[in-house]
C-alpha cells in the first residue's frame, strides 16, 4: 500500500501578490477545480487588510461562491483562512466554511516586526488568543514558523529556536505546525536536518513544511523532508507566489506537479486524480499569463 501523504495547496499565497486583481467568480470556480482534483486541504483566502493585500478584499464572497458550488458528493474541504490580527480571526470565524484558521507566527524579530508590527509577547499573546477561540468556536488551528530555516537579516537563529517554539506551541495544545522556509534560502541538507532534530520535540503535532525554492532545487528540498519524516507538504501549482522578500524572482512556492512528482518516487500517495489535475492545471496557467504577466520558470 503507498504511504499517503497530505498535501496542502495554496492559492492564497500564489495568488496575493498579484497587481491585477482576479475576479471573484473565476477565484471560486478555481477553489472548486480543485476539490473536483482530489485537494482536500486547500490554503484558500486571508483576512487581511485590503489596503496592504488587494487581491483577498474579496475573501468572504469568494468562500460564498464556493461553498453554493462544490459538488454535494464531494466531502468538504479543509478551507484554510489567514489572520494576522484579531480583526481578521473575527471576520474568518464569521466565514461559513473556514474550516481552519492560520497564522504566521515570525521567529525573526525584525520580520515580525515589518510584516505585523508586533513584539515576541504580543504575537505570544494572539496565538493564545486563537488556541482559546478556535476551540470555542470548533474550527482547526494551523501555525506557520515563519523563518523556520533562518533569514537573511543576521540575527540569531538556530534549532533551538525553533524548538523552544515548537515546545511553546506544545504546551498550548496547537496540534498542526508547518515549518517555512520564508525566503527561499535552505539547502536541502538544512531542511532534513532540522526537522529531524525538531521532530521529537511534536509529540502530539503534526509537522508540516512550506518551502519555498528555485524550481532546479525543489525536488532536492521536497525528498529532504520526506525522508526526514515529513509527511504534510504546502505547495502551490506551476510554483506562482512565494515570499517578495526573497530577493529572487525564481523563488517562489514549490510547484505541486513536483511535490507529486516527487513523491511517487518514492511511492507516496496524495490522492489527486492526474486527469482532472490538468485542467486545473491549464486554469493555472491562463490566470498566471492575465493576471500575474510572470513567466513560469520549471
Amino acid at each position: 500500500m503507498p504511504e499517503i501523504v497530505k498535501l496542502v495547496e495554496c492559492p492564497r499565497d500564489a495568488w496575493q501578490g498579484l497587481a491585477d486583481f482576479i475576479p471573484t467568480e473565476l477565484k471560486a470556480d478555481y477553489l472548486t477545480e480543485l476539490v473536483r482534483c482530489g485537494f482536500k486541504h486547500i490554503d484558500a483566502v486571508s483576512f487581511v487588510s485590503p489596503k496592504h493585500v488587494k487581491q483577498m478584499a474579496d475573501s468572504e464572497d469568494v468562500i460564498a461562491k464556493f461553498n453554493a458550488s462544490v459538488p454535494k458528493e464531494i466531502d468538504a474541504p479543509e478551507i484554510i483562512g489567514i489572520i494576522v490580527n484579531e480583526k481578521g480571526l473575527e471576520r474568518a470565524l464569521a466565514t461559513p466554511g473556514v474550516t481552519t484558521i492560520g497564522y504566521p507566527y515570525s521567529i525573526s524579530a525584525y520580520f515580525r516586526r515589518a510584516n505585523a508590527n508586533m513584539t515576541r509577547e504580543q504575537s505570544r499573546t494572539l496565538v493564545e488568543t486563537l488556541k482559546k477561540s478556535t476551540a470555542a468556536a470548533q474550527r482547526d488551528l494551523v501555525i506557520y514558523i515563519s523563518m523556520a530555516f533562518g533569514n537573511p537579516y543576521d540575527e540569531p537563529w538556530g534549532p533551538e529556536i525553533v524548538e523552544d517554539t515548537l515546545e511553546w506551541l506544545k504546551d498550548i495544545r496547537v496540534r498542526t505546525v508547518s515549518l517555512a522556509d520564508t525566503v527561499g534560502t535552505a539547502s536541502p541538507q538544512l531542511v532534513g536536518d532540522l526537522y529531524r532534530q525538531v521532530k521529537d520535540h511534536v509529540g502530539g503535532i503534526e509537522l508540516g513544511v512550506h518551502l519555498h525554492s528555485r524550481p532546479e532545487h525543489a525536488e532536492e528540498k521536497i525528498l529532504a523532508a520526506y525522508e526526514a519524516g515529513c509527511r504534510r507538504f504546502d505547495s502551490a501549482l506551476t510554483g506562482l507566489g512565494g515570499c517578495p522578500f526573497a530577493g529572487d524572482n525564481l523563488v517562489g512556492n514549490i510547484a505541486t506537479e513536483q511535490v507529486l512528482d516527487a513523491l511517487r518516487k518514492k511511492g507516496a500517495d496524495a490522492g489527486i486524480e492526474s486527469a482532472r489535475l490538468a485542467k486545473v492545471l491549464e486554469m493555472t496557467h491562463e490566470i498566471r499569463a492575465k493576471y500575474a504577466h510572470a513567466p513560469i520558470s520549471m
